[in-house]
């Protein structure tokens, strides 16, 4: 059998955990990034004790884990620290990623869903995925979202979303978009399609690949990590 991989990202307060819940309660296998982000910085991965080295203790807490809030805010205000903080963690979620994806395969499942928030931000990613839904809502509501969500200003609600890609730019290179606008229900019913949509692109599943034109998907994400990440 073969597998392909669907690419789902929203922006800070879109709503992309409702559409989540739905795909789940639909039986699809989806793997949370940032469940995987913090379980790969967990004491005595290996991630933790390069950070460590990097960043120093002062990002601990008691209790050992790495205080998310802190070390958010040095990378905040410094790209270069950003960037040693990525190469430290990327290669550690993408090898779990991929044993969760291969496990999926292994059962059966025919396309895995990988829900990743910065999917659009780092476009690396997206080749290797057949479809990219995100989990849209017009500017005005997702600001109203935040400030509601997380008792926000103006000022630091706008300080937020401004970090990300606005989503009107990711909505151009998303092959399906789900508006959150609405009701939970006009969500609901737009998820229901996609679902139906995903299964029917079983029947048509990769007609190239059994013509050996191209190595798509599994098999290039696989390439990929085995190329970077094992040697």
């Amino acid at each position: 059998s073969t597998m392909f991989l669907v690419g789902l990202s929203g922006g800070i307060a879109s709503g992309k955990s409702t559409v989540v819940a739905v795909l789940r309660e639909l039986g699809c296998a989806v793997i949370d990034a940032d469940v995987i982000a913090r379980q790969v910085v967990q004491p005595h991965s290996k991630a933790h004790q390069q950070i460590l080295q990097h960043f120093g203790t002062e990002i601990l807490l008691e209790n050992g884990e790495i205080n998310r809030e802190a070390l958010g805010n040095i990378i905040f205000s410094q790209p270069e620290k950003r960037r040693l903080l990525n190469s430290i963690t990327h290669p550690e979620i993408m090898k779990e990623m991929l044993k969760q994806v291969l496990k999926y395969f292994v059962l059966g499942y025919h396309y895995v869903i990988l829900d990743i928030p910065l999917l659009f931000e780092t476009r690396g990613l997206t080749k290797f995925m057949k479809y990219t839904v995100l989990v849209y809502c017009d500017p005005p509501t997702q600001l109203a979202r935040l400030m509601r969500r997380n008792g926000l200003g103006v000022a630091e609600a706008e300080a937020r979303i401004s970090s990300q890609l606005p989503l009107d730019e990711k909505r151009k290179w998303a092959t399906h978009v789900i508006d959150n606008c609405g009701d939970r229900e006009s969500t609901r019913r737009q998820v229901l399609r996609l679902h139906a949509h995903l299964e029917d692109s079983l029947h048509f599943l990769w007609a190239r690949l059994a013509v050996g034109t191209a190595v798509a998907g599994l098999g290039g994400l696989v390439f990929l990590l085995i190329r970077h990440f094992i040697s």
